[in-house]
């Protein structure tokens, strides 16, 4: 039986060795507490059987979506070579550990920025950005730096992936692999 998670890093492998831009972006939606969908790019930082992480600011709308409904659906696609992964699940935060272990493997300057933006929030001009970049960098100079508490990781545990291959003729391979206890069960799909 094929392991949808191991194909999965098998084709992001083959994305980068095809000089995808940003292998690693994907479409996060999610649904806030009218019931309107919301869908924007982020970054994944690690996949593994427990699921598919990302990191932001918990003060942002996809996290208030999150605190309402913990479920969301992601999307890679790789052109070339022409694959699409889709994946729906449940979400969980990461652990302290994690999002310290991560947080501190980052860039000064990426660590800087989310300390000194409230992402999402209205912003009176670029300007404001940079003093508050400054600010921050004054307050951490370079080094160790805590983790800022508005920031923090999160992981969508897959209940459902979905696998395409593109194919001529628009004759798509596509599969959807459900979660059934610690196994997948397969299901080919039409195009």
């Amino acid at each position: 039986m094929t392991n949808p998670l191991d194909t999965f890093q098998s084709w992001f492998d083959d994305a980068k060795r095809h000089g995808v831009h940003e292998p690693s972006a994907m479409a996060l939606s999610t649904v806030d507490a009218d019931g309107r969908p919301s869908v924007r790019m982020v970054l994944l930082k690690h996949a593994d059987e427990h699921g598919f992480v990302f990191y932001t600011n918990t003060d942002s709308p996809k996290a208030d979506d999150l605190r309402h409904l913990p479920y969301a659906a992601l999307c890679f696609y790789w052109n070339p070579p022409g694959r699409q992964v889709r994946v729906t699940g449940k979400v969980e935060a990461v652990t302290t550990e994690e999002a310290d272990a991560y947080f501190n493997s980052r860039p000064y300057l990426s660590r800087i920025g989310a300390w000194a933006s409230k992402q999402s929030q209205p912003l009176d001009g670029y300007a404001e950005l940079e003093r508050a970049v400054a600010a921050t960098m004054i307050q951490h100079p370079r080094g160790r730096m805590p983790r800022p508490p508005h920031w923090h990781g999160y992981r969508v545990v897959p209940d459902v992936i979905e696998l395409w291959q593109e194919r001529p003729f628009r004759l798509h391979e596509r599969a959807a692999y459900k979660r059934v206890g610690k196994g997948w069960r397969e299901q080919a799909l039409y195009p």
